[in-house]
């Protein structure tokens, strides 16, 4: 098991803990929640949870009745993850499960192809969950959008500072992220167009692909409507009716790729 010390550190600084539980990581969270409860098989239902950081999706699953296990491979990570009720949680690379041949009903990647800049091993690590999952199990894979950084430095006035936006016009070109910050984000966004491929070469039918926030996270008020639970309702639903428009994939920050194994 291998991770690179810069991906290491940037998650050692423990901002997982808090990103999916407060601001604009909401919309990120509840609509990931909403896709998941409907494409993952009823509980309880055995759930890889395969870079799952600290567990946030991993609670709520487990509290939904689903056998779920952890793995991840920060340290941090899983001391924390291994003390929700209902998870067990584990070291371990999405490249090289330690998972035995078809022992589970789903396995969710919602983290680890961010990181993995090589095509080769995003296409190694859907392989992976692909031999991990029985016949019929669902294989659910959360990726970032190759336009996602431009967007967000706009919004959030990053595109004032030259090396920022330097970076994310680079991610965009390329899809190779680089943070100027000592300490940022460093990873791999894709276009949407990508991951169908990236999915066939890992032995996986053709996914079918959700853009979770839509163009509402660059929304300069977007608390209000994440705060108030009337809003929040007509805002998750308005996403969801437009969450596989093939226009508007791009426009996510996240986006989400389902297949099932056959």
């Amino acid at each position: 098991m291998t991770i690179d010390p810069e991906t290491l550190g940037y998650y050692e600084q423990g901002g997982e803990v808090t990103r999916l539980r407060e601001g604009v990581g909401r919309l990120e969270f509840w609509r990931t929640q909403d896709v998941l409860r409907r494409v993952l098989p009823p509980a309880p239902a055995r759930v890889l949870d395969v870079g799952g950081g600290t567990g946030v999706h991993a609670e709520w699953l487990a509290a939904d009745g689903y056998d779920v296990e952890l793995i991840d491979p920060v340290p941090l990570h899983v001391a924390r993850a291994e003390r929700l009720p209902g998870v067990t949680a584990r070291l371990g690379d999405a490249r090289a499960l330690p998972a035995p041949d078809g022992g589970a009903d789903a396995v969710v990647l919602l983290g680890p192809l961010y990181h993995l800049t090589e095509r080769y091993d995003r296409v190694r690590a859907l392989a992976e969950a692909r031999r991990a999952v029985r016949p019929g199990g669902v294989v659910v894979a959360a990726f970032i959008s190759r336009f996602s950084g431009l967007h967000d430095g706009f919004a959030r006035g990053f595109a004032l500072r030259p090396e920022h936006l330097a970076a994310e016009y680079h991610a965009a070109d390329t899809g190779l992220m680089v943070s100027p910050r000592e300490g940022g984000f460093r990873g791999f966004f894709h276009d949407p167009d990508e991951i169908i491929g990236e999915f066939a070469d890992a032995g996986l039918a053709e996914p079918v692909r959700y853009g979770l926030e839509g163009a509402f996270w660059l929304y300069g008020d977007i608390d209000v409507w994440l705060d108030d639970e009337g809003r929040r309702e007509l805002l998750l639903d308005a996403a969801r009716r437009l969450e596989s428009v093939p226009s508007l994939l791009g426009v996510s920050g996240h986006l989400l790729a389902v297949a099932r194994k056959g």
